[in-house]
């Protein structure tokens, strides 16, 4: 099996939990806990800030700082992932802890990078949340941008959420974010959690370079997670299915510039053409 694939540990519990050190890089952090009603999941941040994400299901959330102690309730609506509507986060800071309990049964993500101090604790979404199309015909996907740059809600977290139709491909065209070398393209470590729909489905995902260092395609299930170190990193679903995925990035610098693949780069500019 591919290292840049990590299958989920069980079927309770916290499932996932990649650090920088296990994916032999060095700013994202990437955990999911799937908790039964009454279960509780709790952390303490460090230098890390966090994004806690419901995927799906409801939880009562605390944190707590240095200078600041606070409730949030519960939060949570969408039951099941695939009902597409914006997710309930939480953003907390680094050098605190937080704190879960489901209140149904719930899958929670933690998307974790280095944090500076310069955001409080607080709700993310669903208000706030953009839901917006891209691509066409059979490269159309749906994003629900919870974390992006436009939005100033994080230290160094690109949190988004993709719903990929039956039958589509998505992060496609290839292009790969790889180097440190804005306003051209900047470098960003990520991360896919994929959900498939029905749940016994499958999807593919490639990973690979430009110069052929890096070839990787690999076979992704519901609960599978993939690394991207670097290179293009499309991927696609069968017909008769839906894909969802969870995509954390960060590096250096809190902005997505992306290059296409110069062999394909022709669909994106056909696209944007309105072709």
């Amino acid at each position: 099996m591919s290292p840049l694939l990590r299958r989920p540990t069980g079927q309770t519990g916290q499932i996932h939990a990649i650090t920088p050190e296990d994916a032999n890089w060095g700013y994202v952090g990437f955990g999911v806990y799937r908790l039964k009603a009454g279960q509780s999941a709790r952390e303490a941040t460090g230098e890390r800030e966090a994004i806690l994400v419901l995927v799906e299901g409801k939880a009562k959330l605390q944190a707590a700082g240095p200078d600041f102690d606070q409730d949030f309730g519960e939060l949570g609506e969408r039951m099941s992932v695939f009902e597409k509507t914006p997710p309930h986060c939480l953003y907390v800071p680094n050098d605190s802890d937080w704190s879960a309990t489901a209140t149904s049964d719930c899958t929670l993500a933690v998307c974790s990078a280095p944090g500076k101090g310069g955001h409080a604790a607080q709700v993310i979404g669903p208000v706030g949340i953009e839901t917006v199309t891209r691509g066409k015909g059979a490269n159309t996907r749906y994003i629900n941008t919870i974390a992006m740059e436009e939005r100033d809600v994080a230290d160094s977290l690109l949190v988004t959420e993709v719903f990929t139709p039956t039958g589509n491909w998505s992060s496609y065209p290839p292009h790969r974010h790889d180097e440190d070398d804005f306003p051209r393209m900047t470098y960003l470590e990520e991360t896919y959690y994929h959900r498939l729909n029905p749940a016994q489905g499958y999807g593919h995902q490639r990973v690979w370079t430009e110069d052929g260092a890096l070839d990787e395609t690999m076979t992704v299930h519901d609960h599978d997670l993939v690394l991207v170190p670097r290179g293009h990193h499309p991927c696609g679903v069968p017909w008769g299915y839906e894909m969802y995925y969870l995509n954390v990035m960060a590096g250096p610098l809190r902005k997505w510039r992306f290059q296409n693949h110069p062999h394909h780069d022709w669909i994106f500019q056909r696209d944007s053409a309105g072709d």
